[in-house]
């Protein structure tokens, strides 16, 4: 996987590969601009190991050249799975497979409610939507929210999915909470996302800050500021960690990977799609780095596929399958 023009050159450290990332995909993303483009230049030009990362992610972009930009931009190391590691995974395919049965059922309720939502997203859809206060609300692939606005305040109900949620300001000063199963996240002047996990809730703040109460942790509320992130439970939060910024870019459509399981890609790249996305178990241990497209996950797979030497198996439309070449 390793481009032919770097190939006596020695792999730059994942630090720079992580770098070089999301400086790519701060380039795709929508709103990059002018002093964006001068500040990548910078940081190339600023150590030898920074070029030498930007142009092997450049490599992989040319060796698919005319595939729409953010569809494949493969692994620069895709090291062989190690055998007991391997082994592990087959031994936990029991576990998975009974698991596997009974999340759908588990799921069954909360999709039925999330139908008659008064805004919701379909599998693959990221839906942009002004609320009537003039507050912009994304809502990730298979979301659903009801709102729940009146005179004392501005609710946003997060039924399933993920929504990125940014707070206009409010004539009669109503605060904007959005409640999810775990507790209530309220805006304080802020861009923020929160996404509903099975037994928790992630909030995550791009700017301003907002207030974290779980539902059942009576009058405390844990304050999370811009650039950091927090999962809760009903009965707490947890301390607020650093956020990383590739996990900001699905809103543009891209999946930034760094050294990622193979078996933990596919998984998000499900999200996105409908049907069956399956792999080989001797392929979970797989890392990938690069920028992926969440609005065409068939030309990513099938990019993928041919960039790490997989088969890719099409039974239908909506069951595909990746095993060894």
């Amino acid at each position: 996987m390793t481009p032919a023009a770097d190939a006596g050159a020695g792999a730059p450290d994942d630090a720079v590969v992580d770098q070089a990332v999301q400086w790519m995909a701060r380039l795709w993303s929508e709103d990059a601009a002018d002093a964006d483009r001068a500040a990548c230049a910078r940081w190339r030009a600023a150590h030898p190991d920074h070029e030498q990362a930007w142009r092997r992610l450049q490599a992989m972009h040319e060796k698919f050249d005319g595939v729409p930009r953010g569809i494949a931009q493969h692994a620069l190391r895709v090291p062989t799975p190690d055998p007991a590691a391997r082994r592990r995974v087959l031994a936990a395919l029991g576990l998975a497979g009974t698991a596997a049965l009974a999340y759908p059922l588990a799921r069954q309720a909360p999709a039925l409610q999330a139908m008659a939502a008064d805004a919701r997203s379909a599998t693959g859809e990221i839906r942009d939507l002004t609320l009537p206060d003039g507050t912009r609300l994304v809502l990730d692939t298979a979301s659903a929210v009801n709102l729940r606005y009146d005179e004392h305040e501005r609710r946003i109900l997060l039924l399933r999915g993920r929504i990125l949620v940014e707070t206009a300001s409010d004539p009669a000063g109503r605060p904007l909470r959005v409640e999810s199963a775990q507790g209530t996240v309220q805006a304080l002047g802020t861009v923020f996302s929160v996404q509903q996990e099975d037994d928790a809730s992630l909030a995550a703040v791009h700017a301003g800050a907002v207030d974290i109460r779980p539902a059942r942790a009576h009058g405390v509320a844990v304050r999370v500021e811009a650039g950091q992130r927090a999962r809760y439970t009903t009965r707490a939060a947890h301390a607020p960690t650093v956020l990383d910024l590739r996990q900001d870019v699905w809103r543009q459509g891209q999946l930034v990977a760094q050294d990622m399981r193979l078996a933990d890609l596919l998984a998000e790249l499900s999200r996105y799609r409908p049907g069956l996305l399956r792999h080989d178990p001797a392929l979970s241990e797989l890392r990938v780095t690069g920028v992926f497209s969440l609005t065409d996950t068939d030309r990513t797979l099938a990019n993928l596929a041919e960039g790490l030497g997989l088969q890719l198996i099409r039974r239908t439309r909506y069951w595909v399958t990746l095993q060894p070449g």
